[in-house]
């Protein structure tokens, strides 16, 4: 009975965050001629500068948008429409394009068109310059999360309802591989080598380590009740992963799969490690009807919660900055973003993004 129990309080959970997660070009100005080879070669420097300075961060929003926001003044340049539900969204490693998983209408939260139940589950490429779609592919059944490797030679999306990963081959955009999960798997992390995927399964209590080599399932790690997301340090030694089931952060040595389970808020969503790999930030979601408000910080090397910063109702994206001074978080029960300055640990700033944002990425 125990056991039956606890089967259905983690199916239980699986249900709240997958309801919980369920054109216009912005062209860089010129710089005004000048004369002479010297003058020039100083003018393409400045060009050069000045395109390195547009940074631009991005929300899947579950109404069927994707939000194009410039990091400099924290506004929406473009808003995307997308026939379903934007589900989760990431720039690739070369900055060119962001992808993103779309799930067909989800119903309550919006989740979606309202009669587009024959849209295919699919994932969606779009131009970061032009905004312009480049393409789309069909994958598995409720695609919950997609990440690029490192190498920009794979995307892949974990299919909640099939068990499955798609590994999509971004050379011509199509699924060459399926590989099986556990059970619900959700959001994950790729290592920085490219060679391993730690994709969370939130329909149990592991995370499937994936091969991206051999296109296999290596083993499952158990981590804790109901993971729904998983980070991984540049140097491959330590895995996380958010607990929804336990108000935890459970930190894995590789090593000797040894797992450190640490409290952070009520109803931990995404977790995201920043640039230095010296702190991980959880977003804390709680449920529509009991939202958490906040972000816990843990300090990897201590292994405890450093600070706990609040934001907005259902805080559940969240993502650094590239320069390491920012944490962007979407906060999918009130429509906003919350900037936070890292070394004030508050925040400083929020915006407001119609249509239930939920994942987050950032250009570098």
């Amino acid at each position: 009975m125990i056991k039956f129990k606890m089967i259905f309080i983690v199916f239980l959970l699986l249900g709240v965050i997958l309801a919980g997660c369920s054109s216009g070009s912005n062209a860089v100005e010129e710089p005004k001629p000048v004369s002479g080879d010297a003058q020039q070669t100083e003018g393409n420097k400045e060009e050069a500068e000045e395109k390195t300075e547009v940074q631009y961060y991005y929300t899947a929003n579950e109404k069927g948008s994707i939000s194009k926001i410039g990091a400099a003044d924290n506004s929406i340049v473009t808003t995307i429409e997308v026939e379903g539900s934007a589900h989760n969204v990431q720039v690739s490693p070369d900055g060119k394009l962001i992808g993103a998983t779309v799930v067909p209408g989800m119903g309550d939260h919006g989740g979606g068109h309202d009669g587009h139940g024959e849209v295919s589950a699919k994932a969606v490429f779009y131009s970061v310059e032009s905004d312009e779609l480049v393409q789309e592919v069909e994958v598995g059944n409720h695609p919950a999360h997609i990440v690029f490797t490192e190498d920009g030679k794979y995307a892949v999306v974990t299919n909640s309802e099939d068990n499955t990963a798609s590994v999509i081959n971004m050379d011509g955009f199509n699924v060459t591989d399926t590989v099986e999960t556990g059970k619900g798997p959700h959001g994950f992390r790729i290592s920085s080598d490219s060679k391993r995927a730690y994709i969370a399964n939130m329909g149990e209590d592991t995370v499937s380590v994936i091969n991206l080599e051999t296109l296999k399932e290596e083993k499952r790690i158990k981590v804790g009740i109901a993971p729904v997301t998983t980070g991984i340090t540049s140097d491959g030694k330590t895995l996380v992963a958010a607990l929804n089931g336990e108000n935890a952060l459970a930190v894995v040595d590789l090593a000797t799969d040894k797992v450190d389970k640490i409290p952070v808020g009520i109803g931990p969503a995404q977790v995201y490690i920043d640039e230095k790999g010296e702190f991980a930030y959880v977003a804390n979601q709680g449920t529509e009807e009991a939202p958490s408000s906040s972000v816990t910080v843990i300090d990897l090397a201590l292994r405890k919660a450093a600070a706990e910063i609040e934001t907005g109702r259902g805080s559940h994206g969240v993502v650094t900055s590239p320069d390491n001074k920012r944490v962007y978080v979407t906060n999918m029960f009130e429509d906003t973003v919350s900037i936070i300055d890292k070394e004030q640990s508050k925040v400083i700033d929020t915006i407001e993004v119609k249509g239930v944002p939920n994942g987050i990425s950032i250009t570098d």
